[in-house]
């Protein structure tokens, strides 16, 4: 392939940092390797799998969401960095096509976890006593394995399609790459890729949301049978997975939204949405299951005084 080197803006382009740029770079890059990656996300993976009583399919997929999230904000995050502190904002056109490929796997992998903790949570509220027979180990690690086969194939195919296409224009008016940017950097449109594209955000995000949203309305419609005791219980269970849901889908609305109407709104709008969807949740979901689940905060404080403090 004859790689091409495509500009595109960062953070340095939108503002003149002047004598704070080493400053900056510092804050960004600590934000990123303590709080994103170790402090949050790592930390959280590093208790459930020392805590034998969290070897379970919930916590299982907490921890594959903890990693995905690490790897979303790994494949724009040391970009950002890089660009802040060099006075160049280029990369070439292996370097986007990378990020394409980790950048969506990123998503999808969010989405059809957060669907599988719905399946998990559905079973284990509707159909307790067939919950160990469904949501076995081998089932759950099957499951995960098929996701990840799935999005990283889905994912290739896309990155292929896309580096075939000859490029006119070499100047991406964003602060990462994706595949519908570089296609319209094309000399000639086509359809393929955005029909391919729109096919797999269907079965990776609107699918796996149907999933979620009907595994909740049968959830609801159980727990609203129940005792006022089971209610609370149900729901300081299924709470921490709607809040991350959420949350995720908020900010997937916005980046979608953005790349739809990318030049009517201000550049500036091009890092908040950007910090939205590959900083915060995988910065905001650890925090909220560590704080919404009463296991976790009992592991994570055994840990902290029976394993940290005694080395």
């Amino acid at each position: 392939l004859n790689f091409h080197t495509v500009s595109y803006f960062t953070l340095g382009a939108y503002f003149d940092t002047g004598t704070f740029k080493y400053l900056y770079f510092l804050i960004v890059l600590t934000f990123y390797i303590l709080i994103v990656c170790l402090c949050i996300n790592l930390f959280l993976v590093l208790v459930i799998c020392v805590e034998s009583r969290l070897h379970r399919p919930m916590y299982v997929l907490l921890v594959n969401l903890s990693l995905s999230g690490v790897m979303g904000s790994s494949s724009v995050c040391p970009n950002i960095i890089k660009h802040l502190i060099m006075n160049r904002q280029e990369t070439s056109l292996e370097g986007c096509l990378t990020q394409v490929f980790f950048t969506n796997v990123y998503s999808g992998c969010i989405f059809c976890i957060l669907a599988l903790m719905a399946y998990d949570r559905y079973v284990s509220i509707c159909k307790p006593l067939l919950y160990h027979t469904i949501m076995t180990p081998a089932k759950v690690k099957l499951m995960l394995m098929m996701v990840y086969f799935i999005l990283s194939s889905s994912s290739a195919i896309q990155v292929y399609l896309t580096s075939r296409l000859k490029l006119c224009r070499h100047t991406v008016d964003k602060l990462m790459c994706d595949s519908l940017v570089i296609a319209n950097l094309s000399c000639k449109k086509t359809t393929l890729i955005s029909v391919y594209g729109l096919c797999c955000a269907i079965c990776v995000i609107v699918f796996p949301c149907l999933l979620v949203i009907l595994s909740y309305v049968h959830i609801f419609t159980v727990i609203l049978k129940t005792s006022k005791e089971s209610q609370s219980k149900a729901l300081q269970t299924c709470s921490p997975h709607l809040m991350t849901f959420i949350n995720f889908s908020v900010a997937s609305f916005f980046g979608v939204i953005y790349n739809r109407l990318s030049q009517e709104v201000p550049k500036a709008v091009n890092i908040l949405t950007c910090m939205n969807f590959f900083v915060l949740p995988p910065l905001l979901h650890p925090i909220i299951y560590g704080i919404k689940m009463q296991e976790i905060q009992q592991s994570i404080n055994k840990v902290i005084k029976h394993r940290i403090l005694q080395l």
